[in-house]
């Protein structure tokens, strides 16, 4: 049982959800560039590479981040913030998963090792370490990091970067202020008591609805042109064109009709329009 309960402390590490979010973009970048042979042990090496670095990395931020959580209402239940789990531990088993994600990685192919280890660098080193505390603008940093397993996934498929890689790499970037921006406005009291600036608290919320409804344009723009080039069929192509709709009109709803709900609803419509982006991008 002791086992099982410490286990669970550490699952609580890695935020599941969001690597598990991060692991699919990585597979569907990969699987876009439809490779006519796929091996099980390449595809097995893409996955667990993809967990372990993204695991790694989220740990590593959690391990930095213990003394702001330990302040948030939201998150000062998180097992470092609360004492749970040292920071020593924490420490050692970020570096470790993220080491391991890396060799892993490397071994599958140099280029998309280099890719998952900027991916590690741009969220722990810049992100986090460098950029969250100082400044709002952090986000884009973020959503570089965030951007880097679907660009990673493609390169292991194509054999090196190219343009498709990098427009899916960006609409991952442009999809992240829907997802952040909108999640910083439901909880802007927790950011100004760790004193973290965020776009709400520096421009306004009327200037941060502008950019969430500009950034999901573009994202949903952006995955569209990918999936024409990739060649996703006409079928699929019209399903993604709905789920890009109702993304852009409860973007623009905020815009005008701004309250904590629907606020709410598209931070939650964000996730799930990204997983089935992916989805129909890759199958």
């Amino acid at each position: 049982m002791k086992l099982l309960h410490k286990f669970n402390h550490y699952w609580s590490l890695i935020k599941s959800l969001q690597t598990a979010l991060l692991t699919v973009t990585g597979i569907a970048g990969y699987m876009s560039a439809r490779c006519p042979f796929t091996h099980w042990t390449t595809m097995t090496g893409l996955i667990a590479s993809l967990l372990l670095s993204i695991s790694g990395s989220t740990v590593l931020n959690m391990w930095y981040d213990r003394d702001i959580d330990s302040v948030m209402n939201r998150t000062h239940h998180r097992p470092l913030a609360s004492g749970t789990i040292s920071p020593s531990e924490a420490l050692w088993l970020g570096l470790g998963l993220s080491a391991a994600g890396v060799i892993l990685a490397a071994a599958l192919s140099p280029l998309y090792g280099l890719l998952i280890f900027a991916g590690i660098f741009f969220d722990v080193i810049v992100y986090t370490i460098l950029l969250k505390r100082r400044t709002c603008w952090s986000v884009v940093w973020g959503g570089i990091a965030g951007g880097m397993p679907i660009l990673a996934g493609r390169a292991l498929g194509m054999g090196q970067v190219d343009l498709i890689g990098i427009l899916l790499a960006l609409a991952i970037l442009f999809w992240i202020p829907t997802h952040i921006l909108t999640f910083s406005m439901r909880y802007q009291q927790d950011y100004d008591k760790a004193r973290i600036p965020t776009f709400p608290s520096t421009y306004g919320e009327k200037v941060t609805r502008r950019i969430v409804a500009l950034a999901s344009l573009v994202a949903a723009g952006l995955i569209g042109t990918a999936a024409v080039m990739v060649g996703v069929k006409q079928g699929a192509l019209q399903v993604l064109g709905i789920l890009s709709g109702g993304l852009l009109v409860m973007a623009v709803l905020m815009l005008f009709k701004p309250n904590s709900r629907l606020n709410f609803h598209l931070f939650k419509y964000a996730s799930v329009y990204m997983l089935a982006s992916m989805v129909l991008l890759a199958f």
